[in-house]
C-alpha cells in the first residue's frame, strides 16, 4: 500500500511565531504581533493577508484612526 505524504504549510501565525521565535523576540512582542495581526484579519471578514495588499492596509489603519481612535504614533509604527 502506498503511503500519501500531505506536506502542508504551516498557518500563517504558525510561521509568524516560528519567525519571531527565531529573531530571539520577547513573548510578549510576539503575543502583540499575533494579536494584531487577527485583528486586521478579522477586520476584513477573515481574507488571508497574501490576498490584501496597501488598500487594506489603508482602510484599516483608517478604521483604527476613527473607529478605534488609535494615536497617530501607533499609526506611524
Amino acid at each position: 500500500m502506498k503511503e500519501i505524504s500531505l506536506q502542508t504549510k504551516p498557518k500563517l501565525l504558525d510561521q509568524v511565531r516560528t519567525t519571531m521565535r527565531a529573531a530571539h523576540y520577547s513573548k510578549s512582542t510576539e503575543e502583540s504581533y499575533i494579536s494584531w495581526i487577527k485583528r486586521f484579519i478579522l477586520f476584513h471578514n477573515k481574507r488571508h493577508p497574501k490576498d490584501m495588499g496597501a488598500e487594506e492596509i489603508k482602510q484599516f489603519v483608517n478604521h483604527l484612526a476613527v473607529k478605534q481612535q488609535v494615536s497617530s504614533l501607533a499609526r506611524e509604527i
